[in-house]
């Protein structure tokens, strides 16, 4: 139990970002209530463990958090999504048919499922970036990988991206 003073601390170092959390959670599991139950879990760990936290950033230290927790959580029940890498051949989005291309006019749809075709890891880094706009560094921080890593982890996951858009508007056209 933290003492009242470390309790008032995390309220207002932790708790701000807990829709960050969440976010992240949501897209690294594809799923509300199973990302609810993680945030949940990583939330109880950040208040059991705030006392090892000595300052810096604490976004990026609830967001590692809740990052391990989502991979702990991946790793019990769908450890297939954890050994798949993104692959051109496995990862394609399905041929669409009219109706298909119809149901998913919505750029917002669309965009969402193409961030779903990408990695667990190219999804992680793209979300930090440009989602919750984390820094190269703090994504560091939170994965565990060196800058360079994110650098072109993140490059090569903008260039998916645009190419699976790019290539479900070419599809929407003709």
């Amino acid at each position: 139990m933290l003492e009242p003073q470390d309790r008032i601390r995390f309220e207002q170092l932790v708790l701000p970002h807990l829709d960050s959390a969440a976010n992240l959670a949501r897209w690294l599991l594809r799923n509300r209530a199973d990302s609810d139950d993680v945030v949940q879990e990583a939330m109880l760990r950040a208040y059991r463990f705030f006392e090892r936290f000595h300052g810096g950033d604490a976004r990026a230290w609830l967001l590692q958090i809740v990052r391990n927790t989502c991979y702990t959580w991946l790793e019990k029940n769908r450890p297939s999504e954890m050994m798949t890498e993104f692959d051109e051949e496995v990862h394609q989005l399905p041929s669409a048919t009219p109706e298909t291309l119809a149901a998913q006019a919505d750029e917002r749809q669309r965009l969402m499922l193409a961030l779903e075709s990408l990695s667990p890891r190219s999804r992680e880094v793209l979300v930090l970036r440009e989602l919750e706009g984390c820094s190269y560094k703090q994504i560091g921080e939170i994965t565990g990988i060196p800058i360079g890593t994110v650098m072109s982890t993140l490059s090569r996951a903008r260039e998916r991206l645009q190419r699976t858009l790019t290539s479900a508007a070419v599809k929407e056209a003709w």
